[in-house]
């Protein structure tokens, strides 16, 4: 079954990955032939299944959201993965960023605060066979700090200002990339711990929705 959609909507898939990644300047050929082999389809609610492959991000129910394709593929090339990264997800969502972290990636944890969200997450991962994917219930701003540090860390949720929780489970060489900024629009910033210090950079404007927990936005 979930072949026959894969087969329904390989070109869709397609599409999207030669016009809204490889055609705004994405060349990396490992970033690309993951988005080619994750379904996107399959981590959206069945009845947003027709737009999977738009560029748009889409709803996923909870006041979350499944990011743009090109945000994804944007976030992902800022952390210049090369295959034997131990990488930490702040902010499971639908799970598709860490479909596509996995295929980067030697081993990924991914957090979610959302009971509801990290169940299916959890569960899309499952069937599609991503053992190197390891999802964890609990307040991502706080980090994973059971098997830090990490050589990536990804934030898919705004926040006020980069928690030093997370740049703490930074490896040397590490890298962060988080949008940081106000409530209606962030600013990509790109972390890098060098030789104890931390070297930090601004990237592409976005617009996310907020991080919760203790590091952050008061939404609950």
């Amino acid at each position: 079954m979930e072949n026959n959609q894969s087969d329904r909507y390989r070109a869709d898939r397609q599409e999207m990955v030669k016009h809204q990644i490889a055609g705004r300047g994405l060349k990396d050929e490992r970033l690309l032939a993951a988005f080619e082999a994750v379904p996107r389809h399959l981590f959206v609610p069945e009845e947003y299944r027709h737009q999977a492959y738009a560029d748009s991000p889409l709803p996923i129910g909870y006041g979350q959201t499944i990011s743009q394709p090109y945000i994804v593929a944007f976030m992902t090339h800022l952390l210049d993965l090369k295959g034997h990264e131990r990488v930490l997800e702040v902010g499971t969502g639908s799970g598709y960023q860490a479909a596509i972290l996995a295929h980067l990636a030697a081993e990924v944890h991914t957090v979610e605060i959302i009971p509801e969200l990290y169940e299916q997450a959890r569960r899309v991962l499952a069937e599609l066979g991503y053992q190197n994917v390891h999802c964890h219930l609990a307040d991502g701003s706080l980090g994973w700090p059971e098997v830090a540090p990490y050589d990536s860390i990804l934030v898919t949720a705004a926040a006020p200002a980069a928690p030093q929780t997370l740049l703490n489970q930074l490896a040397e060489g590490g890298r962060l990339v988080i949008p940081v900024g106000g409530r209606a629009y962030q600013e990509l910033e790109v972390w890098q711990r060098v030789k104890g210090k931390f070297k930090q950079r601004t990237s592409l404007g976005v617009a996310f929705v907020p991080l919760r927990g203790k590091h952050g936005w008061r939404v609950w």
